[in-house]
């Protein structure tokens, strides 16, 4: 039986990120868990996050999961959601700016809070909240499997991740400017999107991550 870690540091959706992922396991067994041996035993493991970048890496360092996350992507599948996407780049703004993994070369930036819609003029507020396309960039990706291109997903965050490396931005989306909305690099996949909260398009997407092994 495959096994799924969700991985526990008390500052994500953890129980709803869970329970989307049951059901689409299809006999895979799905763990929220902080224990080392339990997310190295996985097959597979969920980076999740909401909140204070701040308080997140604090509490990821404070048990152990900073190292684990990155042992664990050597060999396996990992996923990283909203903050738990953020965390996985180098260096964030928020909180006057934190540390972070350091997994992904690239920074987490601020949206700007005086953008406007450029068709109406109003101002945009921050965060950004609601459904918005995701159009691909890596459009072969597995992690894509039976979504449609221009799919809408769910999203609420003030922040973006701006890679270094162009090419390991998976999926883009706009506000009022495009933005990363997904990456991938090997065993890392990622989005700033809340896939349990996306209805069919982000069960589909936690679907494929049960299916999927790694890399392109």
């Amino acid at each position: 039986m495959k096994t799924v870690a969700v991985m526990d540091y008390g500052m994500g959706n953890l129980h709803s990120v869970a329970k989307a992922l049951e059901k689409v396991a299809e006999g895979a067994k799905v763990i929220v868990t902080s224990k080392a041996e339990e997310i190295l035993a996985a097959d597979r493991a969920v980076l999740p996050g909401v909140g204070a970048m701040r308080d997140c890496m604090a509490e990821m360092k404070r048990l152990g999961l900073d190292q684990l996350a990155k042992e664990f992507a050597q060999s396996k599948p990992l996923l990283g959601v909203c903050v738990g996407m953020q965390a996985m780049f180098e260096f964030s703004e928020e909180n006057a700016g934190v540390e972070c993994l350091g997994m992904l070369p690239g920074k987490v930036l601020a949206f700007d809070k005086s953008m406007t819609d450029p068709d109406s003029g109003e101002r945009l507020k921050v965060p950004h909240m609601g459904w918005n396309r995701v159009h691909f960039a890596m459009e072969k990706h597995p992690m894509w499997q039976g979504i449609d291109d221009g799919a809408h997903f769910y999203f609420v965050h003030s922040y973006y991740v701006e890679p270094a490396d162009p090419e390991l931005i998976a999926g883009f989306s706009t506000y009022p400017h495009a933005f990363t909305a997904a990456v991938a690099k090997d065993n890392v996949f990622a989005v700033q999107f809340h896939p349990e909260k996306s209805q069919s398009a982000g069960l589909q997407l936690y679907a494929n991550f049960l299916n999927w092994d790694g890399n392109n």
